[in-house]
């Protein structure tokens, strides 16, 4: 066990499957000589050189059809996006060419490629630098979708998506960059598709996503205290989605709360309890409840943005609020 910074974690998943692979590559905007967006790449480019890390122009759409071009011709890109509002600008290269290839050439080609991009608010960076796509981007099939919490679940993860030969969306929260996380480095991979409950527990499933998974933990201690035991379930894995984890866990605990801080309407806890109910509603003790991000965009001033994203105080109040049914 070992400490590390988040970032720190990418860094080193990049550096690991570049050195064991040559057919990995890293580009994006400013991922060379000014190592990376939120400092996730710095020394790579000294290390593997100008072929292999590529810095370029501002161009979503032309950052992701280059790598779509290059996975079709055998290579495994990694390309960086620097934050998920930018997402959109290359629509049409994520939703209609990387998702869809390998289906449209009925599985004659593969597109083994990683887009890397990162998610949150509480920074003041307004509203087109602050939201969480996942829910955006889980929508469209022939994608994997994953949403790592800590240091262990992003570099684990990411070098699972590298190998994996379909493409995969990697969200990597912004807030947890510079923070410090314990690391096993025996647990090398991470399998995609499947939760981690990180905390068990008797009388309520949280289940969340991304750094909602540490906010959660920390709400459960609190909770203990009033004697409401919380099974916290990191769900890592949006797309493919590991449905037995959150339905064993709810059948047990009779009791519900999916925390996501994307935006709550048609986001990720309305699926994931449009998914589960019909196995669980004869175990429930009260309504399948969900914290998400208000349907407004982000405000720049600190005063009306922290109130909105959602809060370690805020699944405090939810978990209690379903123990009043």
């Amino acid at each position: 066990m070992r400490e590390i910074l988040y970032r720190d974690a990418v860094c080193e998943a990049l550096d690991e499957e570049m050195a064991r692979d040559s057919r990995v590559i890293l580009f994006g905007e400013d991922v060379g000589f000014d190592g990376g967006n939120f400092n996730t790449s710095i020394g790579l480019y000294e290390k593997y050189g100008d072929l292999r890390v590529k810095d370029t122009p501002i161009s979503e759409a032309s950052i992701t059809g280059m790598g779509v071009g290059m996975a079709l011709a055998g290579l495994r890109p990694v390309v960086e996006i620097m934050f998920s509002d930018f997402l959109p600008l290359a629509a049409d290269q994520l939703i209609n060419q990387m998702a869809k290839i390998r289906y449209m050439s009925g599985g004659q080609a593969t597109v083994p490629m990683v887009v890397r991009c990162a998610i949150g608010g509480g920074r003041s960076s307004a509203a087109q630098h602050s939201q969480s796509m996942q829910a955006m981007v889980s929508h469209f099939p022939g994608m994997k979708v994953l949403a790592p919490s800590t240091a262990q679940e992003v570099k684990g993860l990411l070098k699972s998506a590298i190998r994996d030969d379909d493409p995969v969306v990697v969200f990597e929260h912004k807030l947890e960059y510079a923070k410090i996380h314990t690391i096993d480095d025996s647990l090398e991979l991470i399998p995609i598709g499947k939760s981690d409950i990180k905390r068990a527990g008797e009388d309520i499933t949280i289940v969340a996503t991304s750094n909602m998974v540490i906010k959660s933990l920390s709400a459960a201690e609190k909770l203990e205290e009033d004697g409401i035991s919380c099974e916290i379930v990191d769900l890592r894995s949006i797309i493919p989605l590991d449905r037995e984890t959150i339905i064993g866990s709810v059948k047990k605990t009779g009791r519900l709360l999916i925390v996501d801080e994307a935006y709550e309407f048609c986001g990720i806890g309305a699926e994931i309890c449009a998914n589960v109910l019909k196995d669980v509603f004869h175990s429930l003790k009260a309504p399948i409840d969900r914290i998400g991000m208000p349907n407004v965009p982000h405000p720049f001033s600190p005063a009306l943005e922290m109130p909105i994203v959602p809060s370690e105080k805020l699944i405090i109040e939810k978990t209690r609020d379903l123990f009043s049914h």
